[in-house]
């Protein structure tokens, strides 16, 4: 995918693999030991998600994800006047969820694959997927809650409103695919819910735990919610046309599974033939579903050509076009809710340069 057109705004030179390093470097061994506390078989095969080893046992460099949710929750302690370190059992609580959510993603999606891996559902089974999942996710309350502080239990309730309206865009997302269309507002909360609202958490968490008020945790998570919704956008459109070495999964990912993201609501919304075409198939999609003829799996019964033609018709309609411009859209959003708040020039510089990252770099 090609890169969108924005124009980076960092001044300086920002290392942002440097950042995204030191959010992994720092944070992972806490994270590792926080796994180690799981019960057998649940602790290996958390440990098999993170890439920490391979299906077999033995210990592995597999990708571990691009940790930039971990970076957030370190720069957001520094926002806050703190040392990165302040941020880290944030980091780590945030991570927790996220991957509670890829788990119970994976195997509900049926993605065979992440991270050019085999999921683990795919590996260990449903049941182990569900489980590990919910493990991860009471381990996310018990690390921030062993910190024993009123900042402590503020970021905690932060990191539950989150990670419930995490579950809301799950369920959003979920429903969408039974149903032969969905308004852009409707995918634009849905996302907002299931992506938007952790990367909100995760850019306020390391702010609350280093002592920041409420104003200033606020604004971050306004720049979080709006750089999850660019980020969500570009994932969208990669979703689509990204290919399986981009993005991890298989051609068409979004098209296969029937989900509604934005290129696909933007498109259907936008009127005109193509518009008309492709509502017309999805429309057909949804009844075949009902009556149990496409078994809720659509690769199963169409060929490649099927896929690359209703990746023509979304582009034709314009949801390609659309999408690129609403994560451009976001993208200055998010920027602009650092300007209500005061923030040092390092962070401040880091954080843009992380924006520019999730939009113009990420592929």
């Amino acid at each position: 995918m090609n890169r969108l057109d924005v124009k980076p705004r960092v001044r300086g030179a920002v290392d942002v693999p440097g950042l995204l390093e030191r959010g992994r470097t720092l944070s992972t061994p806490a994270l590792r030991r926080a796994v180690e506390r799981l019960a057998a078989p649940m602790d290996t095969i958390a440990a098999y998600h993170f890439g920490w080893i391979d299906a077999d046992g033995n210990p592995s460099d597999g990708d571990g994800g691009k940790a930039l949710r971990s970076a957030l929750a370190l720069i957001s302690a520094e926002a806050a006047g703190a040392p990165p370190e302040a941020g880290v059992t944030g980091a780590v609580a945030v991570e927790l969820v996220h991957n509670f959510s890829l788990l119970h993603d994976d195997f509900m999606d049926g993605d065979e694959q992440r991270r050019h891996r085999d999921t683990v559902w795919k590996v260990h089974g449903p049941a182990q997927a569900i489980l590990v999942g919910d493990a991860l996710l009471a381990l996310a309350s018990e690390v921030l809650l062993e910190l024993n502080t009123v900042d402590a239990t503020r970021a905690t309730r932060r990191l539950n409103t989150a990670t419930r309206k995490l579950i809301d865009g799950q369920a959003q997302d979920m429903s969408f695919e039974q149903r032969d269309r969905a308004t852009v507002a409707e995918c634009l909360e849905m996302e907002g819910n299931k992506t938007g609202a952790l990367l909100a958490c995760a850019i306020s968490i390391g702010a609350v735990l280093g002592g920041a008020d409420d104003a200033t945790a606020d604004a971050l998570e306004r720049y979080g919610y709006h750089l999850g919704l660019a980020f969500q956008a570009v994932d969208d459109l990669l979703g689509i046309w990204g290919t399986p070495e981009q993005t991890g999964k298989q051609a068409w990912s979004d098209l296969k599974q029937r989900k509604k993201s934005l290129p696909v609501c933007a498109a259907l919304q936008a009127g005109g033939p193509a518009s008309e075409r492709l509502a017309a198939l999805l429309a057909a999609d949804a009844g075949a579903a009902g009556t149990g003829a496409a078994a809720g799996a659509p690769d199963e019964v169409f060929d490649e050509a099927e896929f690359a033609f209703r990746a023509a018709l979304i582009e034709e309609a314009g949801g390609r076009a659309w999408t690129a411009d609403e994560a451009r859209r976001q993208y200055d959003t998010a920027l602009a809710a650092l300007d209500e708040i005061y923030l040092p020039e390092e962070v401040r510089e880091q954080l843009t340069a992380l924006a520019d990252f999730v939009v113009v770099r990420r592929r």
